[in-house]
């Protein structure tokens, strides 16, 4: 008898947990914004220091080739 509950269980507790909607009827501004999550705020700082570092790389690089076009 276990046998044959746990699986309707199982089948109604996953049908209870699903939206109803599918994913082609969200709604455009659904799309169009992303969801905040607690990760935002590091996430917005490793692309600030990853942009911070490209810009010391650049200017590294500029730094380089100013020494080597001045015989150094």
């Amino acid at each position: 008898m276990l046998r044959f509950l746990l699986p309707i269980a199982v089948a109604v507790a996953v049908s209870a947990c699903s939206s109803g909607a599918s994913s082609d009827e969200a709604k455009p501004e659904a799309q169009a914004a992303p969801q905040k999550t607690v990760l935002d705020p590091q996430l917005k700082a490793l692309q600030k220091a990853k942009d911070v570092q490209k810009t010391v790389d650049d200017q590294k690089q500029a730094t380089d080739k100013a020494i080597d076009d001045s015989g150094g």
